[in-house]
């Protein structure tokens, strides 16, 4: 995997908060969860597996589908004012739990291209947790702004918007950057080979993976 193909799996989720409003939150829902399930379908072809994000982005998106078919309008305000922090929340407390277990979910993207004998090196291991790390923060830094969101409606432009987009930037160039800067701490600070070579598919078979 290259350094962004974990945002592969966050998928579903950003075409979550993109479409998702009080109105068309369940348009929202639909259409992640279909997102979601054509992601999955070729992993599971290929690799009989499925990654803990995507598992997750399925059950939860599943659950608020079929909550919009069975509770009436009444029964589905709660949803309609709290779908972006109720995603926030799962994203957090899915990263959180990976850490906690210690398989962070962005491993399993890693070792879509990384030979089987790195996945239990060191490198490897840290590289991803502290990936994953870092976009726990930022799970929960959006689940703080959603909270906000919902508290105080008049700050929705900076927290439903402006700081999440700039949390999301933050953890997308750390993800580019920390691998490459993991290696070169690994080797004495000397730039990998594949980066002296310049090539993207040589630094994507280097022993982090990530």
């Amino acid at each position: 995997m290259r350094n962004l193909g974990v945002l592969v799996g966050f998928a579903p989720w950003i075409v979550f908060t993109v479409l998702c409003s009080p109105s068309t939150w369940e348009w929202a829902t639909l259409t992640a969860l279909l997102v979601a399930v054509i992601l999955v379908v070729p992993d599971w072809v290929r690799y009989r597996e499925v990654g803990l994000l995507d598992a997750v982005s399925i059950v939860f998106f599943g659950v608020l589908a079929l909550l919009a078919l069975v509770l009436d309008r009444d029964g589905l305000i709660w949803v309609e004012d709290r779908a972006q922090l109720l995603s926030s929340a799962a994203l957090f407390l899915v990263s959180a739990a990976s850490l906690a277990v210690r398989r962070p979910f962005t491993e399993y993207y890693a070792r879509r291209s990384v030979p089987k004998e790195y996945w239990t090196s060191p490198l490897f291991r840290r590289v991803n947790v502290a990936i994953t790390a870092v976009w726990t923060v930022v799970f929960l830094l959006n689940a703080l702004c959603d909270l906000l969101v919902v508290a105080m409606p008049g700050t929705s432009t900076a927290f439903n918007w402006i700081v999440p987009v700039l949390l999301l930037v933050a953890a997308i160039k750390f993800t580019i950057w920390y691998p490459e800067h993991a290696r070169q701490q690994e080797r004495g600070g000397r730039p990998s080979p594949a980066a002296e070579a310049g090539t993207a598919d040589s630094a994507g078979r280097a022993d982090t993976g990530s």
